[in-house]
């Protein structure tokens, strides 16, 4: 993953852009008819049961939007909450508030609904020794909070993009000419750009997993698509070497039993690209 410095620098890019697709040269609807000097407060209130994410996030745009405003939180990122619970409270201009309200509640929304999806593998997959990873199945421009919404949920990260870490995929593997062509490639390319990243290299059948282990300097073997016995063979043949990761037909019914095969990690895009928001509303009082 990426350092801190940059995923904050991510989120405050991911704050402007949204107010300014939102709000763009005003929000015509509370400059007609709230005036400038009122004052106002307003509480999140929670319609749905999961866990809550994006509190933090929340603060940050009442920020971005109006330093001046206060927000009185009631409950913390990764707390599991029922309907009719209040989140916070935000206070301070009218304007201010209504101009950052829908901003918050769609981040909001999303990440909940993603920590709660990833609340509910990372249970199913307790006492296995195997941890939940997401992917870059994500939504354009919301890579940074979908992501942080995974950590809130009890998840952990995969790579960021495509610059903090190389994958080998089938894809890659085909172009280059075959998995050992393409690990040498990668390694050559790392030390003529002095980047000092850890390899991921796919495998589509246990011949290609032979195949993987035959190279040095690969830090983890993508099982993708196996079934459970295969995975078993998987994990028996490649040992202490390297890490393990299953992907592919990830879901509630099968993530355990993969994780019982002795994989390290199992990844999954429904974490981010299959949620239905939670439903949380801004109300004033």
């Amino acid at each position: 993953m990426i350092s801190e410095v940059q995923f904050q620098a991510e989120l405050k890019l991911l704050i402007s852009n949204a107010i300014r697709e939102d709000v763009g040269p005003g929000d015509y609807s509370s400059l007609a008819c709230i005036p400038e000097a009122a004052h106002g407060q307003a509480k999140l209130l929670v319609k749905d049961q999961g866990i809550i994410a994006g509190v933090e996030l929340a603060k940050m745009i009442f920020e971005h939007v109006d330093p001046s405003l206060k927000v009185k939180t009631f409950i913390e990122d990764g707390t599991p909450v029922e309907y009719g619970e209040v989140v916070f409270e935000v206070s301070g201009s009218s304007q201010s508030i209504l101009k950052a309200e829908r901003v918050v509640l769609n981040t909001m929304q999303r990440m909940s609904a993603i920590a709660t999806k990833t609340n509910q593998y990372a249970q199913l997959l307790e006492g296995t020794g195997a941890k939940i990873l997401d992917t870059r199945k994500t939504t354009p421009n919301y890579r940074v909070a979908e992501k942080w919404a995974v950590k809130i949920g009890g998840g952990e990260n995969h790579r960021f993009a495509l610059y903090d870490m190389i994958m080998l995929k089938d894809n890659h593997i085909d172009f280059a000419g075959g998995i050992t062509l393409a690990i040498k490639k990668t390694k050559a390319f790392l030390k003529e750009n002095n980047l000092d990243l850890k390899i991921i290299v796919e495998a589509r059948d246990l011949d290609e997993i032979r195949e993987i282990l035959q190279s040095d300097g690969v830090h983890r073997i993508l099982i993708d698509n196996f079934n459970y016995e295969d995975t078993k063979t998987a994990v028996e043949l490649i040992g202490t070497k390297c890490q393990t990761e299953s992907s592919g037909n990830i879901n509630e019914k099968t993530i355990r039993e993969y994780a019982l095969c002795g994989v390290n990690y199992i990844s999954s895009g429904a974490l981010t690209h299959s949620i239905y928001n939670m439903d949380l509303s801004l109300k004033a009082f």
